[in-house]
C-alpha cells in the first residue's frame, strides 16, 4: 500500500505539493541528527592549522646563560613554550576533521532532518521554471508571499542557474544545489524552499534502501 502523501506549501500558486511520508513522514532522531550534522560541518574544516614546536623554532637550543654566578633564575634553552618566541605546546598540527557516518544513519538523519520542516509547514516547493530568466525581485516577492520567519535555505539543481541567481543575492537566503545541501544545512535553516527536480534529488538521497527506494 503507498504511503500517505504529506502536503507542502507551492510558491506562486494556491495548490499544495505532495510530499511521500515514506521521506518526510520520518519521526525526529535527535542523536541521529546530531551525529550526521557534526559530521557534515567536520567534513567542512580545512584542517590546515598548524603551529611550530620548541625543535620547530628558528631559535638557538644554547643554553640562555650559565647556570651559576648570574644571580638570575637558572634557564636552559630559548625554544621553551613559555619564553617570547619559543614553540607553542601541544598546538594544532594539519589533520583531517571527517567523522565517519553510515550511510542508513545519514539517510535516516535526513528524512529525520526533512521531516521537521515537513510537519510545521516549513518546506515550500518551487517551478524552476518561472525563474528560467533571473530575477531577484521575483523570488523576493515568491518568499515574502510565503513569508517565512528567519533564514530560507533555497534547494535547486545545479543546471536551474536561473534559480541560483535570482536568490543568492536576498539577504537570509542560502543556496544549494540538492546534490551538496546537508542535514546540517537543513536543520540548521528554519525554513526551506525546494525546486521540483531538486525535491526528486533530496527523495532519492534520504530513500530507506531497506525498503526498496520507500516505494
Amino acid at each position: 500500500m503507498a504511503d500517505a502523501a504529506i502536503k507542502a506549501t507551492t510558491l506562486g500558486k494556491q495548490a499544495k505539493t505532495d510530499l511521500p511520508a515514506s521521506v518526510f513522514g520520518e519521526e525526529f532522531h535527535e542523536s541521529l541528527v546530531h551525529e550526521a550534522a557534526r559530521a557534515d560541518l567536520a567534513a567542512r574544516r580545512r584542517g590546515t592549522a598548524s603551529t611550530l614546536g620548541r625543535g620547530e623554532v628558528s631559535m638557538t637550543t644554547a643554553k640562555a646563560w650559565k647556570q651559576k654566578g648570574t644571580g638570575r633564575a637558572r634557564a636552559g634553552a630559548l625554544s621553551v613554550p613559555h619564553r617570547r618566541g619559543g614553540g607553542v605546546a601541544f598546538g594544532p598540527k594539519p589533520r583531517s576533521h571527517t567523522v565517519k557516518v553510515n550511510r542508513k544513519a545519514r539517510r535516516r538523519a535526513l528524512r529525520s532532518a526533512l521531516s521537521v520542516h515537513a510537519s510545521r509547514g516549513s518546506i515550500a516547493v518551487f517551478d524552476a521554471s518561472a525563474f528560467a530568466e533571473p530575477s531577484t525581485k521575483s523570488a523576493a516577492q515568491a518568499l515574502a508571499k510565503w513569508a517565512p520567519d528567519g533564514r530560507t535555505l533555497v534547494i535547486c539543481d545545479p543546471e536551474e542557474t536561473g534559480v541560483y541567481k535570482s536568490f543568492r543575492n536576498l539577504p537570509g537566503v542560502t543556496v544549494l544545489p540538492a546534490g551538496a545541501a546537508g542535514v546540517a544545512d537543513v536543520i540548521g535553516h528554519p525554513s526551506i524552499a525546494v525546486s521540483a527536480a531538486a525535491l526528486e534529488v533530496l527523495e532519492a538521497r534520504a530513500a530507506d534502501v531497506t525498503r526498496g527506494g520507500g516505494s
